[in-house]
């Protein structure tokens, strides 16, 4: 299962195996093989996650994830950029997909800066915004909040974008980069890819240290802990893969069913699956 906070992995009970869970992404799996056989390697799946359903989510939907060893998250980029043209021939759009950074996209649509906010401060920038949100969030909280509300619906309008440069406490599995300019903080080597509002794919330059992974891991934990949310082990395959030797590469996971449906023009997920999960 997942310990993301922010994701919910839907349970279930096979016959003499105690609670297992659907896979949320197949990433884990995936590093297991990378670390393996050191190969580029791609995967479709249909992965799984509970509590999502909504104009742009379903519990069950289709993903496509790959990784490539030898790349970072900008080589990937590159890729990813190179993917949309061909699958999207025919649109009109510039020579290059734009790179924006999570700092440049708060401060250029909220005039706020994400690093040195403080809580109260996102709390009334959310409010300023019409955001009626009286639950107690953390300093990440808030800026999910923000991004989701506020600037996601404004990327990508013109042609897809990239966001880049998310704060180290948002890393997920990626790597931190350190700037050279020590009044500069870390941030993640990691990129999301915007078109019309809607977040398509999420990349890293993907975490090598077994030791790092296992303190996120055990963070996450800690943080599902402390929200009354259950608190699954983490996966001591993946940790053991990593001590064995990732090959330093680079990963992405698209959802399919979002490219699918902009492409065709609808504005809802469901236009494109055969039974969302209100025809189930």
């Amino acid at each position: 299962a997942a310990t993301d906070p922010n994701i919910e992995s839907i349970t279930l009970n096979p016959a003499g195996m105690g609670q297992a869970w659907l896979q949320s992404s197949p990433e884990f799996a995936m590093k297991r093989l990378l670390a393996a056989y050191a190969v580029p390697i791609f995967q479709f799946s249909h992965v799984f996650r509970e509590g999502e359903a909504g104009r742009w989510h379903n519990p069950e939907f289709t993903m496509l994830e790959w990784y490539v060893p030898g790349f970072d998250h900008a080589d990937l980029m590159e890729e990813v950029e190179q993917l949309f043209r061909w699958v999207a021939k025919g649109h009109e759009w510039p020579p290059s997909f734009q790179r924006i950074s999570y700092r440049d996209c708060f401060q250029t649509y909220l005039s706020i800066d994400p690093f040195t906010a403080n809580e109260s401060e996102l709390q009334a920038c959310a409010q300023a915004q019409g955001i009626a949100y009286d639950e107690a969030l953390d300093h990440d909280g808030w800026l999910d909040l923000l991004m989701g509300c506020c600037i996601n619906p404004k990327l990508g309008q013109d042609a897809p974008c990239f966001v880049i440069d998310y704060p180290a406490s948002q890393a997920a599995l990626a790597r931190l980069r350190v700037s050279a300019d020590e009044s500069q903080p870390p941030v993640a080597s990691r990129f999301e890819l915007y078109w019309q509002g809607v977040e398509l794919a999420n990349g890293f330059h993907e975490l090598a240290d077994a030791g790092e992974q296992r303190r996120r891991f055990e963070a996450d934990q800690a943080k599902r802990q402390a929200t009354g949310k259950p608190v699954p082990a983490y996966d001591d395959y993946l940790i053991a893969a990593l001590d064995a030797g990732l090959p330093d590469c680079a990963g992405v996971a698209l959802g399919v069913d979002r490219l699918l449906a902009l492409l065709e023009g609808k504005d809802n997920l469901a236009d494109v699956l055969s039974f969302p999960v209100d025809r189930i």
